[in-house]
């Protein structure tokens, strides 16, 4: 599928000079925010801005978007695999919830660290050490695919993984979204959408290599999987995660090389190396940077003005925050650890099959409903709005505990016994998912569209990094609500463990 810039950002022509990209739509101003704004942002305006897309830019912060998404979708679609290395200990039920809260809740304090020494650290140099280490860590869950261990190291050793990656991805990111947030809004649009579309992409790999390891399963073997509670010889799973992780580290070895080059380009200097200049200049008395006549003054004076934007741009973006936090509490709530637990009405789908395809419905969704926001007649700027979209998922909870096997024998006949509404459903939870973090971030970090930045240009960087922070907190607190609605599920079923 090609994902250029002008397949992606429908509203993009070609001139003389190269693809020019027409900014979204004019911004909608809340009715209850400050009436000053007005005459800066009138709703009447047109905002847009013409801006060069160099193809070749786009396509590496497509590639950043992807890597930093790609450890996350490689561990949850390696679930499988991570429970039949666990068998036979009392740690398996319970894996899934452990692995998404504990690595949500290192990658909250890392990326708050992250995010708050942003301006102190080159984040070019950023890239490349956390590039590095997501991918020594990917081999090392490679090579582990060739061996057996006891359970309760293995699941140690899985989680110290999940905690690694989730600590280096948040430096990946942070640095990442800040360069791309400079550039424009194509280009973080374009890491946007790689994040989605790299999730696509190993659910394809897992649906395919699924498919040809369940080929010919009975309806007899099929229940013997299911009343053996989905414990098989574990090679399917073996073999799956072997691929998975090869061809992850693969690109991340890819992903380094290309921003390496992209880094030595005279576009990115002149851009993000506004950000490089003065951190080089950072505690020069007097001295000025060539682009914004900036003041350097103390480390501590700096530091004191750091935290200061921080909190500024976090109150005026506080609704967009809200509302990106609260998408992904919903979402990690439910999946994956819920919605593994659901298992096929139909006597001969494999249940192995079954979460596969699941997978790669929730993953097509996201990434549709990323995709979606490039078409104005579907895009809102409204923060208020916006989180009334994200409050509203709140009812997808109840209408997963609908589904079959949640409410069990004990309850009779599911409220929702077809296969089919059921992955409709994953499907629609991913692209209201997708959809709605999309339009925070786009929301949250633009100027044309933002009244709230109120045209400050600095600002940018710091509102993508404070929405990606607020982004992992809604990861961290829906992955301590998977234990909640678990528990609910296990009231309803007692023969879920």
């Amino acid at each position: 599928m090609s994902i250029g810039h002008s397949s992606m950002l429908p509203q993009v022509s070609t001139t003389d000079s190269g693809a020019v990209y027409h900014a979204l739509p004019p911004a909608e101003v809340d009715d209850d925010y400050d009436s000053e704004l007005e005459l800066a942002f009138d709703d009447s305006a047109t905002f847009v801005v013409d801006q060069v897309v160099d193809s070749r830019i786009w396509w590496i912060y497509f590639m950043l978007g992807c890597a930093i998404l790609l450890p996350w979708n490689v561990l949850i679609t390696a679930t499988s695999f991570f429970l039949s290395r666990l068998v036979g200990s009392p740690l398996r039920a319970t894996f899934a919830s452990y692995l998404t809260t504990t690595s949500n809740v290192f990658n909250v304090f890392a990326l708050a660290h992250a995010t708050a020494t942003s301006k102190q650290s080159s984040p070019s140099r950023r890239v490349f050490w956390s590039a590095a280490s997501v991918t020594l860590i990917i081999i090392l869950l490679f090579f582990s695919t060739f061996g057996y261990y006891q359970p309760s190291t293995f699941f140690f050793f899985a989680i110290l993984c999940a905690i690694s990656l989730a600590i280096c991805v948040s430096y990946l990111s942070t640095a990442a979204f800040a360069g791309a947030s400079l550039f424009g809004a194509p280009y973080m649009q374009s890491m946007i959408s790689g994040q989605a579309a790299i999730a696509v992409v190993v659910s394809v790999v897992q649906v395919a290599t699924t498919t040809l390891s369940v080929w010919g399963s009975t309806p007899e073997t099929i229940a013997a999987f299911i009343s053996n509670d989905g414990i098989g010889d574990g090679m399917t799973e073996q073999d799956s995660a072997r691929i998975f992780f090869g061809i992850s580290a693969l690109f991340m070895v890819s992903t380094f090389m290309a921003y390496a080059w992209m880094a030595q380009l005279p576009a990115y200097k002149a851009t993000v190396g506004i950000l490089e200049q003065k951190i080089k200049l950072e505690g020069a008395p007097g001295s000025a940077d060539e682009t914004g006549g900036l003041v350097f003054r103390d480390t501590n004076q700096a530091s004191l003005e750091e935290r200061n934007q921080i909190i500024r741009v976090f109150k005026a973006n506080i609704l967009y925050e809200l509302a990106l936090a609260y998408v992904y509490v919903i979402t990690l709530a439910i999946f994956p650890v819920i919605t593994i637990t659901i298992q096929p009405t139909n006597p001969n789908t494999h249940p192995l099959l079954f979460t596969a395809i699941h997978f790669l419905m929730f993953n097509l969704g996201d990434f549709f409903g990323r995709y979606i926001c490039s078409f104005p007649i579907v895009t809102t700027w409204s923060a208020t709005r916006i989180l009334a979209f994200s409050v509203v998922r709140t009812l997808f909870i109840p209408i997963f505990l609908l589904c079959n096997t949640v409410q069990g024998p004990s309850r009779g006949l599911p409220v929702i016994s077809s296969d089919f509404v059921y992955i409709l459903l994953v499907g629609a939870l991913g692209l209201s998912s997708g959809y709605v973090s999309t339009l925070c971030m786009l929301g949250a970090s633009s100027l044309e569209h933002n009244p709230r930045l109120r045209q400050r240009r600095e600002d940018v960087p710091t509102a993508s990094t404070v929405a990606g922070f607020c982004l992992i907190v809604g990861l961290a607190i829906g992955g301590f609500g998977s234990f909640g609605v678990r528990a609910i599920i296990c009231q309803c079923n007692p023969f879920v463990n």
